[in-house]
């Protein structure tokens, strides 16, 4: 019974006019509105803090892993181009710092396999390096590292899906970190 009476005491005092709340008013005329001042609302807050994890990447400020020197492939990157040609199947995929994959593409994919004759010639591995280069885009990746060995390096299918990948915009060199 307390409780009853205390809400009906606190639902009495906000219908009060001078309580500026519209929620449990009854009357037709609408809650008055605070004054703002214009030049309050466009002040800038001193201190921003941007929780965007790739702007510093953006920036080229990011830290890029080192690792060791005598270790190949090199450390050094912010996303890498890996790509593995197996017997029977050709995939690519952006490999980030963290080792994460962010983007990918095979032949294994009903979507591409479907337009091609065979998955593991020079025309698949041109069509994954568009397809790539379109997702890496989507995602907002437009630098990389690609470090293939010297044996691939001299295959004419690897030449072609670094080729597709430039032409599709993006570019297979990071820019170097600024250091400050």
């Amino acid at each position: 019974m307390a409780l009853r009476s205390r809400f009906w005491a606190l639902l009495s005092v906000c219908r009060n006019h001078e309580c500026g709340s519209a929620a449990f008013s009854t009357s037709s005329k609408p809650a008055g509105k605070p004054e703002v001042d214009p030049v309050d609302n466009e002040a800038v807050a001193p201190q921003f803090t941007n929780r965007n994890p790739r702007n510093l990447e953006l920036l080229a400020v990011a830290r890029k892993e080192r690792g060791w020197g005598t270790v190949w492939p090199s450390r050094e990157f912010w996303h890498r181009l890996r790509v593995v040609r197996t017997q029977h199947h050709v995939e690519a995929f952006v490999e980030h710092l963290s080792g994460q994959i962010v983007v990918s593409a095979s032949t294994r994919e009903w979507a591409i396999k479907k337009h091609l004759y065979r998955t593991t010639n020079v025309v698949a591995c041109e069509s994954i390096g568009r397809v790539l280069a379109e997702r890496c885009l989507q995602a907002g990746i437009n630098f990389m590292v690609y470090q293939p060995t010297p044996c691939e390096a001299a295959s004419d299918a690897i030449k072609r899906l670094q080729s597709a990948m430039t032409d599709g915009g993006v570019v297979l060199q990071e820019p170097q970190r600024i250091y400050q």
